[in-house]
């Protein structure tokens, strides 16, 4: 596997000094590496994502603190680690016997627009987005917390890159059992490679009876099929609100902290780690860690 971090400071940097009516043009080409692979997504306009659902930075407006916070983001060595951290994440899913995968898969590191508070407050400050083979997008305004782990968060999408050449995402068919299921997965690699801290707040907000609460709320709709169904179970409702979806009484990312649970009592019954499980069937998973499913 062939891992290609894309120099995008340079880029946004170039972007940012262009007449605004020049930086759209220059938004897509540099999001162009993803776009053969998430082409399976349809006809989708990736700067328009950029702009509406993304969280990134806006192009229609001059702001000063975007040059510096990717001068921050440069000092930091954030390209640097994020393609460290790859390479070490790589070297283990692709020792995973049968497990298919991207020969080349392109990495994008786009400045997220500091005034969302999706990015900024309930993500603090970074995400991801792995799942189509060959292509990571990644969203990051600095934070003490996106500094530390947004390399840690390139190695979570990795795992996603993995498993989905391996399992058939459907929109019409995916159910809430493989998407808690997978963040799961991702986050449990993310732990395997570099410990406990270097796993997301995302699967750390949430402890005790509120996670007891979550944790029957979604495995009760474990089965519920469709991609239009599934954000409030892994996101929660307040994400579920931000992007039009009606919400289901759940926190936020209560998806990542019981697919976590999930993943760990699948782990402990069989032995095996989360970089081994990348390619088994979600119902796989949860049968063994005693979740009922009708599939």
């Amino acid at each position: 596997m062939k891992i290609v971090v894309h120099d995008t400071a340079s880029a946004t940097l170039d972007l940012l000094r262009r007449p605004v009516a020049e930086r759209a043009d220059a938004l897509r080409e540099m999001l162009s590496p993803l776009e053969s692979a998430m082409a399976v997504m349809g006809d989708v306009d990736l700067v328009q994502m950029h702009t509406t659902m993304g969280s990134g930075f806006r192009i229609d407006q001059d702001d000063p603190r975007y040059a510096s916070a990717l001068h921050q983001m440069r000092d930091a060595g954030v390209w640097r680690r994020i393609e460290e951290t790859l390479s070490a994440a790589a070297a283990r899913l692709t020792a995973v016997p049968d497990a298919r995968h991207a020969e080349t898969v392109h990495v994008v590191l786009v400045l997220g627009n500091p005034d969302d508070d999706h990015l900024t407050v309930r993500s603090e400050g970074y995400f991801g987005m792995g799942g189509f083979p060959g292509a990571i997008q990644l969203v990051m305004w600095p934070t003490e917390t996106s500094l530390e782990k947004i390399g840690y968060c390139a190695a979570h999408e990795l795992h996603h890159n993995v498993r989905y050449a391996n399992v058939v995402w459907n929109p019409a068919t995916v159910t809430v059992g493989e998407h808690v299921v997978a963040e799961g997965l991702a986050e449990a690699f993310v732990r395997e490679l570099a410990g406990e801290q270097a796993v997301g707040p995302w699967s750390q907000r949430l402890t005790g009876a509120e996670l007891d609460r979550a944790y029957d709320r979604i495995t009760a709709d474990i089965d519920l099929a469709g991609m239009h169904n599934l954000l409030p179970y892994v996101m929660g409702d307040a994400t579920a609100r931000h992007m039009g979806q009606e919400p289901v009484g759940l926190p936020d990312f209560a998806g990542y902290a019981v697919g976590l649970r999930i993943v760990d009592a699948h782990l402990a019954a069989t032995g095996l780690t989360a970089a081994q499980s990348v390619a088994l069937p979600a119902r796989e998973i949860l049968r063994n860690a005693g979740v009922p499913t009708n599939a």
